[in-house]
């Protein structure tokens, strides 16, 4: 995959890293015209990509796609997830709002079960060149500084961790608001 992994990992007993926020100033700073000639060539990739028998990316790859949107903060780990993740309308599904695809059921990034979804896809750009994703870029030098970049820090995770990123449901359970306890069942009658 070429990811660089392994490279200068991070001690587990060492403090949290801050990490600062991506620039995504490739795709905000083209012309509005240009910018929607690169997403329709990006949509027709991916598309094609999946074929006609919905090839799916590998387990590892869909695993680096994984922890480069959601991060791993709800496992326990100290990656936030990407600036651009939003949540969609439908209760627990989510897009990226950075590539400009918006909230559509081809478009949520994970899927229930074996049904497809927009990080099945084996050719697919992100619009910060994460590690996972075709058009990924190692990080730059000056990414390993404080506040480090979340791409240096996923380059640099351990891959039998990133083995580890569930890829067949959505991390974020939809908040809920809480139940108030029932009058017969607490004696409060």
């Amino acid at each position: 995959m070429g990811c660089g992994c392994n490279k200068n990992k991070t001690e587990k007993n060492e403090e949290s890293p801050a990490f600062r926020t991506e620039d995504s100033t490739t795709q905000t700073n083209q012309g509005t015209f240009f910018k929607s000639i690169a997403m329709a060539k990006s949509f027709a990739s991916a598309i094609a990509s999946r074929g006609v028998s919905n090839n799916k990316t590998n387990g590892p790859t869909k695993q680096l796609r994984v922890l480069s949107c959601f991060g791993n903060q709800d496992r326990g780990g100290e990656l936030p997830p990407c600036q651009h993740l939003k949540q969609s309308t439908t209760p627990g599904k989510h897009f990226c709002g950075g590539c400009g695809c918006g909230d559509k059921p081809m478009t949520w990034l994970m899927a229930a079960g074996e049904e497809y979804s927009k990080l099945d896809y084996p050719n697919l750009q992100c619009p910060l060149n994460m590690p996972g994703f075709t058009n990924y870029t190692q990080s730059a030098p000056d990414e390993a500084n404080a506040p480090i970049s979340r791409k240096y820090y996923i380059e640099n995770i351990d891959f039998n961790e990133v083995l580890k990123t569930p890829i067949s449901l959505p991390q974020f359970k939809p908040q809920t608001p809480p139940v108030p306890p029932n009058p017969e069942e607490t004696g409060k009658v």
